[in-house]
């Protein structure tokens, strides 16, 4: 077989001994080598050129790259990239500056340098903080790639309770990380918070604050489009219409400034009491799916 095709099945790095169990003869590695369509990284370790340097840093350390260093190679919401590499290693090798995962795989994984998914999850849940892990979960979950019972059967024990934690706050419904985060600081400040609301005549909005106050999360490349610029205006002013404010916040206010956020929500809620008449008062479908 070609030692090239069995690496890029494998996700680009293996040990030669794993290249030969694949069905690649010596002679075939060694032509391949030669030929320049497979690199010898170190000794026992092959790869196709132009490899993911994330992967031939996990193939040489003997390990799998896991937690929020594989959340790139599955497309998953992060708040930060991660600042070291992190493996899962059972070898007892350690690597220097890397985070080391040593929790018993559930999923046999697909590449020779890459975690699993639920595997991915479940060092994230343990590893990570709350929102960082949060987001990771609640993208693969929303995608229709993971169930949050898979993960909770495998987090048992006292030491897996923030964990268990943070799976609870898992939910259906959010198009970004933008719109997860801002529904846990509402619901964390003790507001209710109804999401991805259908209200008629406006359409649906992100959120319902109290009943009554419509909270708008704008991703920046989307809302640079004029066309959707000024559809959103228009939502805005017939909501008001309807007697609805309306705040919108975007990027920067959630992720680097949530408590300014809070602050603007709640003087609009402490207005409640002082809403504007309602002659049209729109129907209300909420937490829609």
């Amino acid at each position: 077989m070609d030692p090239s095709e069995i690496l890029k099945s494998a996700g680009g790095v293996l040990l030669r001994r794993d290249l030969a169990a694949a069905g690649a003869t010596e002679a075939d590695i060694s032509r391949a080598i030669r030929g320049g369509h497979v690199v010898r990284l170190e000794r026992g370790l092959l790869a196709v050129p132009g490899a993911d340097a994330e992967l031939v840093g996990a193939g040489q350390a003997r390990g799998l790259l896991t937690c929020a260093s594989a959340a790139p190679h599955y497309g998953l919401w992060q708040l930060q990239p991660a600042a070291r590499p992190h493996y899962w290693q059972s070898n007892g090798r350690r690597t220097v500056r890397c985070v080391s995962h040593r929790l018993p795989l559930t999923q046999r994984p697909r590449h020779r340098t890459l975690a699993a998914l639920p595997d991915v999850l479940l060092h994230a849940l343990l590893c990570l903080p709350e929102l960082e892990s949060l987001v990771m979960v609640e993208c693969a979950y929303n995608r229709g790639d993971i169930e949050p019972s898979l993960l909770l059967r495998h987090l048992k024990g006292n030491r897996s309770g923030k964990a268990r934690s943070v799976v609870s706050k898992v939910e259906r419904g959010a198009d970004s990380l933008l719109e997860t985060l801002a529904r846990v600081l509402f619901r964390g400040a003790g507001i209710s918070t109804e999401t991805q609301v259908w209200i008629e005549g406006v359409g649906r909005v992100d959120f319902l604050l109290e009943g009554f106050l419509i909270v708008e999360i704008d991703g920046l490349a989307f809302h640079l489009d004029a066309r959707q610029f000024k559809k959103d205006r228009r939502r805005d002013n017939m909501a008001v219409r309807h007697g609805l404010p309306v705040l919108r916040f975007f990027y920067d206010d959630v992720v680097y400034a949530p408590e300014s956020v809070l602050a603007q929500v709640r003087e609009v809620l402490a207005r409640g009491s002082l809403r504007w008449p309602q002659p049209n008062q729109p129907s209300f479908r909420g937490d829609w799916v």
